[in-house]
């Protein structure tokens, strides 16, 4: 079973795994080295959830940490009513495959209805990368359309895969 809690310190050594080297972050989630004690900080301060996004940890049936789900308001059409929620999702490489990114992904969208008043949450990811486009459609999203070259890694643009979930659907 997959559950959302926020990270504690204990935490921070497996959700950092994705910002020590593309091994951690896997093949379609790398972006660079980030900055070392962010998150440290983030729990430290409080601000892991905010007005504007947040991070949860992704945790197991023992309460270990597999992963990580974060989202950031998005600007969509005008204010105040254009706003929508922008979420992602990373599961450390031991743990892939195994449900718990579709899962994450299905818990932090139902915790964003429960708690804003947003119509819709978003998410994309790289047109190659066909196991989150499994798990997001698993966890009831639908997929929009691409957007093309909206995503530089690796030296180059990559095109997009826009999926969304609506408030009501399941």
């Amino acid at each position: 079973m997959t559950k959302l809690r926020p990270p504690r310190l204990a935490d921070v050594e497996v959700i950092e795994q994705q910002n020590t080297g593309p091994e951690g972050a896997g093949d379609h989630n790398w972006h660079g080295y980030r900055s070392p004690g962010e998150l440290v900080r983030r729990i430290n301060s409080g601000e892991l959830i905010r007005e504007d996004g947040g991070l949860l940890a992704v945790v197991d049936d023992d309460d270990q940490v597999v992963g990580d789900v974060s989202w950031v308001r998005m600007l969509n059409g005008p204010p105040p009513n254009g706003y929508c929620w922008n979420m992602g999702v990373w599961i450390a490489p031991k743990h892939r495959g195994k449900g718990h990114g579709a899962e994450a992904q299905r818990l932090l969208a139902a915790y964003l209805f429960d708690n804003t008043y947003f119509e819709r949450v978003e998410a994309s990811t790289e047109d190659g990368n066909v196991g989150e486009q499994r798990a997001l459609e698993k966890a009831g999203f639908t997929r929009e359309g691409v957007l093309r070259r909206a995503c530089f890694r690796d030296g180059e643009w990559r095109d997009m895969v826009m999926f969304s979930k609506l408030r009501g659907e399941k």
